[in-house]
């Protein structure tokens, strides 16, 4: 029986827990531990992922701070809100834009304006509305003169599907 230290029971806040089923996630990205608490019998789920390096993020103000996931999830999600977009596809979308980041970027240091149009590229590839959505938050959209400008980009075929992407100079 393997004992696992420093990871706290949620319950009792014990450091010792015994690993009863590890899964991977689809893309094996993620490694799902189930856990049974040593002192107090409770059982929790941890998550693990692989971070190849720690990211900071230049805002447009000059200001660095840690790249956070859970902000990229979030703003992700927000755009795709009432669609058609499971929380696996944000979830993959969310894995596949901190991955391109971490490998295809020489500093540790990625400005904003480049998350956001990895976020905006994929977005409009996965679901147009969504993408429209989170450009006019990012941009900060003040008239329907912008959201029209935008809308007019996407080059559409006859029946209304996307056939390419944005050029990159297009939005940020």
């Amino acid at each position: 029986m393997l004992i696992y230290h420093d990871m706290r029971c949620p319950y009792c806040n014990s450091t010792e827990s015994r690993v009863t089923d590890s899964r991977p996630d689809i893309e094996d990205a993620i490694i799902r531990r189930r856990r049974v608490c040593e002192q107090c019998g409770a059982k929790f789920t941890t998550v693990e992922r692989v971070q190849m390096r720690d990211l900071v993020v230049r805002k447009n103000s000059g200001k660095l701070e840690p790249f956070d996931r859970e902000k990229l999830r979030r703003s992700i999600k927000l755009a795709c809100r009432n669609r058609d977009v499971g929380d696996e596809q944000i979830e993959r979308l969310v894995t596949s834009i901190h991955r391109r980041l971490e490998t295809e970027t020489t500093d540790d240091t990625v400005s904003s304006a480049q998350v956001g149009q990895m976020v905006a590229d994929s977005l409009l590839n996965l679901d147009p509305i969504a993408f429209v959505r989170f450009v006019s938050v990012y941009r900060k959209f003040s008239k329907i003169a912008d959201f029209k400008k935008i809308i007019d980009q996407i080059p559409e075929d006859d029946e209304g599907a996307i056939v390419c992407k944005l050029p990159k100079t297009s939005l940020f």
